[in-house]
């Protein structure tokens, strides 16, 4: 039997990123998203939902995340759940689900609530976004001549 595990999120951190590394070097970046949810009742009251969710990224991405982000700033995940179950020192069974990170985009701009320094819309975190740069004169925009002549019509 097939099967999809798919998740896109888009909300906002709850608390700071924290960064560690396994035994093997590889980065592991943990952090809370919150993400909302608003409706009217039946009675055109305005309603409110919040679903809080346990986010782990890994390798090169995790390290991206925990360098520009920080509480309350969005951020766009594209992952997969992942489930944890354990036995707690008490003896009882414990599980939770989670998502692991595969994708994200910042969302916002820098200044939004005060945080990081990631562009807005940086996508993944494979590549980090090249500093803008002045446009030069090849890059310059086309001028606009105004309207072609009756000896210079195109068509």
């Amino acid at each position: 039997m097939a099967g999809y595990n798919r998740v896109v999120l888009l909300g906002n951190l709850t608390r700071d990123p924290q960064l560690k590394y396994l035994p093997n070097n590889t980065a592991v970046c943990e952090f809370g998203l919150a993400v909302n949810r608003r409706w009217r009742d039946r009675d055109g009251n305005q309603q409110e939902d919040v679903c809080f969710v346990d986010v782990a990224a890994f390798a090169r991405r995790g390290e991206t995340i925990n360098q520009y982000m920080s509480k309350g700033r969005q951020i766009l995940i594209e992952g997969r759940l992942k489930f944890d179950s354990w036995t707690s020192q008490d003896g009882t069974k414990r599980s939770k689900l989670s998502v692991v990170v595969d994708n994200f985009t910042f969302v916002g701009s820098r200044d939004a609530s005060g945080g990081g320094g990631a562009p807005a819309g940086a996508r993944d975190d494979r590549q980090p976004a090249p500093p803008p740069q002045a446009p030069g004169p090849s890059d310059a925009p086309p001028v606009d001549e105004g309207p072609p002549s009756g000896d210079n019509i195109p068509f």
